[in-house]
């Protein structure tokens, strides 16, 4: 069942490559036919047998490896308590190999697993870390922060069409921050269709808090805002659904809408313009 984690601005190219490498897993499209020597279209013996020298190895690794090739676009605003929103492309590739899940953000090794607990572990690069000036008139004054480095691990434990998880990320770089994450999902197929739905609720530590949400004296002085203490705490809650469609054994269309809404001295910072923060994706795959 695919996690359906939170999309803000921080997290959202995470939670595609979340969500990829868990559609990668699916089982096949339900009641996929393989095609018969007599229909029409069907290869000849010879040209499988081409096919087969040509590309079957490689094919069948890559099928071994569960490797998903996607892309599609992501709507989602500028930054964290932005009011701005932008199109974001996503273009993405993942393989999971054994208990390895590679992807461009970095590698998750599932270190146990048992009556349906599993224990993660994480390390690579904060993808949607990071924040430039330049990105909103709003930001003016703040100076950039940059991505770092990222180190966390999961737990969570499924049941039936349930899951329920727990997360911490530490980042190294950047804001040198950490951040936890509680939430559930649900999940159901219907012939050629995956529903799920997810809640989640996302924790972050003095440093993350400062130095997204918070405003020095220098950046007062340089942007206009009020000098602005952010403590930790609660940062949002997140809810989302998506709809993922199998449209034959190898191709699926994937849409996911969510919504955060930032809570605490996130949502009172000066820097946030607009406390609820929608977003939307859509994506088309292909798993070998």
């Amino acid at each position: 069942m695919p996690s359906t984690k939170s999309f803000s601005a921080r997290s959202r190219h995470a939670a595609v490559v979340t969500s990829l490498s868990a559609l990668a897993l699916l089982p096949s499209k339900a009641g996929a036919a393989e095609p018969f020597d007599n229909e029409p279209g069907a290869a000849s013996p010879q040209e499988a047998n081409v096919d087969q020298r040509r590309y079957g190895p490689i094919r069948q690794k890559l099928a071994d490896w569960n490797v998903m090739v996607a892309g599609g676009a992501m709507y989602a605003p500028k930054y964290e308590g932005s009011d701005e929103f932008e199109v974001v492309p996503i273009p993405m590739v993942s393989a999971t190999i054994g208990r390895f899940t590679i992807s461009p953000g970095g590698i998750d090794v599932d270190v146990w697993e048992s009556s349906g607990f599993k224990v993660t572990v994480k390390g690579g690069y904060d993808l949607g870390g990071g924040r430039k000036e330049k990105d909103s008139i709003h930001l003016k004054g703040l100076g950039d922060i940059k991505g770092g480095a990222l180190l966390g691990a999961q737990i969570s434990y499924e049941t039936g069409p349930l899951e329920f998880y727990a997360s911490v990320d530490k980042t190294f770089g950047g804001s040198d921050g950490l951040q936890a994450v509680v939430g559930a999902n649900i999940s159901h197929n219907y012939n050629n269709f995956l529903f799920a739905a997810g809640a989640s609720a996302t924790f972050a530590d003095d440093k993350y808090m400062q130095t997204y949400f918070g405003v020095t004296a220098l950046q007062s002085a340089r942007s206009g805002l009020s000098r602005y203490e952010a403590g930790a705490g609660l940062k949002r809650f997140d809810i989302e659904a998506s709809v993922t469609y199998m449209a034959t054994e190898n191709w699926l269309v994937r849409g996911q809408v969510g919504v955060g809404f930032l809570t605490g001295d996130a949502k009172n910072s000066p820097i946030t313009r607009k406390d609820t923060q929608p977003s939307g994706m859509l994506l088309v795959g292909y798993r070998f």
